[in-house]
């Protein structure tokens, strides 16, 4: 059998651990409503996966959000605001962080299995260094460690951009982009593969597309839980998606299916 695939690079929060990637959510609201705002649900989760600075500018780029800064402060949001609102998100996430780490569940069992076929297994994220010094270890003692990790201070450029993705290969060695699967959980996971050239999944399970918690995931019906798929899919593949897998069990035998010649949506 020609291996076809060689290398697969996931995300962090919401794709292999924090289970609705609620770390940061949490804490973009703690910061928001330090400055008189609180942000939707739909506003913070919306860049989700890009370096959080840039998250922070990105919420307020948006409508409703700016509006709100005009009126509550008398003038436009600056460049000095979103550092200033960042300076505020720093503290309440790594208050929290260490609690987010706990991997979801069929991501040991799938990364085992990716790695006994071969296939190395790199990843990125939005957080930075410091943010990963607290998350790596506590994932590692729980039994989640990728081959490699690149942080967007690695590169000087965050997602969208696909230099964290190359940067992988690079330290993994692998040649061929094209035999390189990038997994993720937002929007923005998609548009960062589609830029390196790779082939592309999206997570339904645990992701911040779907923006549920473990406990709201699993008292849902297969019937309410059909459209929200469905949403989140049309999302996935919009930006870039190959592939929307419901859970990272399912990664496996989508690589097999791969490696065997065969582009089946499983």
């Amino acid at each position: 059998m020609r291996k076809r695939i060689s290398a697969v690079i996931l995300d962090w929060a919401g794709t292999t651990v924090d289970f609705g990637s609620f770390a940061p959510v949490n804490a973009f609201t703690v910061a928001f409503e330090a400055y008189g705002i609180t942000p939707t649900m739909d506003e913070t989760r919306a860049p989700m996966g890009m370096e959080k600075r840039a998250h922070v500018a990105k919420m307020l780029e948006g409508e409703r959000l700016s509006a709100l800064w005009l009126e509550k402060h008398g003038r436009p949001y600056t460049k000095n605001d979103v550092d200033a609102i960042y300076s505020k998100f720093e503290p309440a996430l790594f208050a929290v962080l260490a609690e987010y780490t706990d991997p979801i569940d069929g991501v040991l069992d799938a990364v085992r299995q990716i790695r006994d076929i071969g296939i190395s297994v790199g990843s990125t994220t939005g957080y930075t260094k410091a943010m990963m010094d607290i998350v790596v270890p506590s994932a590692k003692g729980k039994g989640y460690s990728p081959d490699c990790l690149i942080c967007p201070e690695d590169t000087g450029f965050s997602r969208p951009y696909p230099y964290m993705i190359w940067r992988n290969l690079e330290r993994m060695q692998i040649a061929n982009i094209r035999e390189v699967i990038k997994v993720g959980d937002t929007s923005v996971d998609m548009e960062e593969g589609k830029n390196a050239g790779c082939i592309n999944v999206g997570i339904l399970k645990g992701s911040s597309m779907l923006g549920l918690s473990e406990k709201e995931y699993s008292e849902k019906s297969d019937a309410e839980l059909n459209p929200l798929f469905v949403a989140a899919k049309k999302k996935y593949f919009d930006a870039g998606a190959d592939f929307v897998i419901e859970n990272i069990s399912k990664l496996p035998d989508l690589i097999l299916s791969m490696n065997e010649g065969e582009r089946e949506n499983v």
